[in-house]
């Protein structure tokens, strides 16, 4: 069997080429070295009539296509980062100023508005939550959604008269 050194300058110009259609210029040389180093460990095995450039440049085909893929989950770098928070994910991004009066309210119609209308509890579950008897938590949570209807219902009419 010849010594490596051999099979690599016969046959690293073709390889390199190969890197650089498959990857461009800037990464063949990571595949030609990706290549060369896979092709040395597989060396010892290869069978004595086989066709050492089509070896070679399977080998550099699919370390290539290894650093394509390598590079294709790679984050994308981006110049500015936007000034305004991300509504992805979160359906209520914008209304910041509703949060705002639901925080606002007293913190009995806070919690019975949260767990009643936000969360979905039945009174009686809201009750055991936050102490207290069903109709006392009943008149909070209705308190807490009239206060916040106080302040966006006069704000709807100016919008539609």
């Amino acid at each position: 069997m010849r010594p490596f050194e051999s099979i690599v300058e016969e046959f690293g110009a073709r390889v390199f080429r190969v890197c650089r259609a498959v990857v461009g210029p800037v990464d063949a040389e990571d595949a030609w070295s990706e290549t060369f180093l896979a092709a040395l460990a597989a060396y010892p095995r290869l069978a004595a009539d086989a066709d050492v450039s089509a070896w070679l440049v399977t080998i550099a085909h699919r370390k290539s296509i290894d650093i394509l893929r390598t590079k294709s989950r790679a984050a994308i770098p981006i110049g500015d980062i936007p000034e305004r928070p991300s509504t992805f994910g979160n359906p209520d991004a914008g209304r910041g100023e509703l949060w705002g009066r639901v925080a606002a309210l007293p913190e009995r119609q806070r919690l019975a508005v949260a767990y009643h209308y936000l969360g979905g509890l039945p009174h009686a579950q809201t009750a055991e939550l936050i102490g207290g008897s069903v109709e006392s938590v009943r008149r909070a949570a209705s308190d807490g959604v009239a206060a916040l209807r106080n302040f966006y219902v006069p704000e709807l009419d100016r919008r539609t008269s």
